[in-house]
């Protein structure tokens, strides 16, 4: 189970440590957050009326707000920060896996060489996330022609679960991209041959691990689209910083645990020195 709660695990015993790099991202990701979109939806959804135009569908999945010049400027704004303190946080905390020591020191230096290969992943999983967007709006608003309620409901959440499966696989493939290229000095393409190699051990453990995380992000975040706007963004924000930090910490942890590297952080050898 290390693969599925081990990033928690390192998360909550280093907190003060990586949660920091969350902070600025989930501002704007709670920004991004579409309120008036995803509040209608819901509510409508658990009044007895489970449809919605593609539209709004859209509004509600996509990470990228599209109902103002504002909301496209918190998109752009979220994307830099998200590739940004992302970059930092793999630095922290690959070197602190490394070499076991929990400090800032050198973590600048790391930070230039993986900038751009973090950005790039960002970039990925972005278009990734707009893909699932237009591909759930789609299928959801097809449903929603038929005539009977019941066969909404069933069909919509039937195809929320396998389009998620499929897509939550998606994000598994390149999960370990990033942490690889880091570690070993891999190019791009012969670093992804083997982490791709190295996820297919993982596969279904990593795949649960992020099935979990997006199940406590749709219970939370539409959950709180009952609530005044303020206290949804507060949750969303709060939402954004756990998953934000989980993702980026399950990247290096569940690297190091497939490859079976040492991890200096839990076993401490420098103070043998």
């Amino acid at each position: 189970m290390r693969v599925v709660f081990g990033n928690w695990k390192y998360l909550f015993k280093n907190l003060w440590y990586v949660l920091p790099c969350g902070i600025v991202p989930a501002v704007f990701l709670a920004l991004c957050f579409d309120y008036t979109a995803t509040a209608e939806y819901v509510r409508s959804f658990f009044a007895g009326n489970p449809r919605a135009d593609f539209v709004q569908l859209f509004r509600v999945w996509s990470l990228v707000r599209i109902d103002s010049v504002l909301g496209g400027i918190y998109a752009v704004f979220a994307f830099f920060c998200v590739g940004f303190f992302a970059a930092f946080l793999v630095s922290l905390v690959e070197k602190h896996v490394r070499i076991g020591k929990r400090t800032l020191n050198g973590a600048g230096k790391q930070l230039g060489s993986v900038v751009f290969s973090v950005f790039c992943i960002v970039l990925l999983y972005t278009m990734v996330a707009e893909l699932w967007a237009l591909v759930i709006s789609a299928v959801t608003f097809a449903i929603s022609s038929l005539a009977s309620d019941v066969l909404v409901y069933l069909l919509a959440l039937a195809a929320f679960a396998v389009i998620a499966f499929l897509f939550l696989y998606l994000v598994e493939v390149f999960f370990l991209w990033l942490p690889c290229m880091q570690a070993t000095g891999f190019r791009p393409y012969d670093a992804f041959l083997y982490s791709y190699r190295l996820s297919m051990k993982v596969r279904w453990r990593l795949v649960l691990a992020h099935a979990m995380s997006l199940l406590a992000f749709v219970v939370l975040v539409g959950g709180s689209a009952f609530l005044p706007e303020i206290v949804s963004r507060i949750v969303a924000f709060g939402v954004y910083l756990f998953l934000f930090t989980g993702f980026f910490v399950r990247m290096e942890t569940v690297y190091y645990e497939a490859d079976k590297l040492d991890r200096e952080d839990l076993i401490k050898s420098y103070r043998e020195l």
